[in-house]
């Protein structure tokens, strides 16, 4: 088996469409926003991203704004946190040295979901 798919559920797919194809630059590879789901190349699997609606009954409501678990490997974790904050993306603080040798910041997309940027240790 290997990871295929990863989904994430946001309120607002035009908001999402902009962060995730503009600003974090990753290649859109099916959907729109008019079909009702994104489907974004984020290296080693596919990101789903569909909405949940505000009449959405409060299980699927608790899917949007959550911490995802999801992290985005860079080379240059540094530098790609710059250019990330130059873009307007909002951080939870500066890149942190882990105990198990990466560094790691969390930043949060438009509809609060926490993920990742990190760095594995070298060697």
């Amino acid at each position: 088996m290997r990871l295929s798919a990863i989904r994430l559920f946001v309120r607002e797919l035009e908001s999402a469409d902009l962060f995730y194809g503009s600003v974090l630059e990753l290649p859109r590879l099916a959907g729109s926003v008019a079909g009702g789901y994104l489907v974004f190349d984020a290296g080693a699997a596919e990101l789903v991203i569909e909405p949940v609606g505000s009449d959405a009954p409060a299980e699927d409501q608790s899917l949007v704004g959550r911490f995802t678990g999801l992290s985005f490997e860079v080379e240059d974790i540094r530098s790609r946190y710059l250019a990330l904050l130059a873009r307007g993306v909002a951080f939870e603080g500066a890149p942190e040295l882990q105990a198990w040798g990466g560094v790691l910041a969390t930043f949060v997309d438009p509809a609060g979901n926490q993920l990742q940027i990190v760095e594995r240790p070298r060697g």
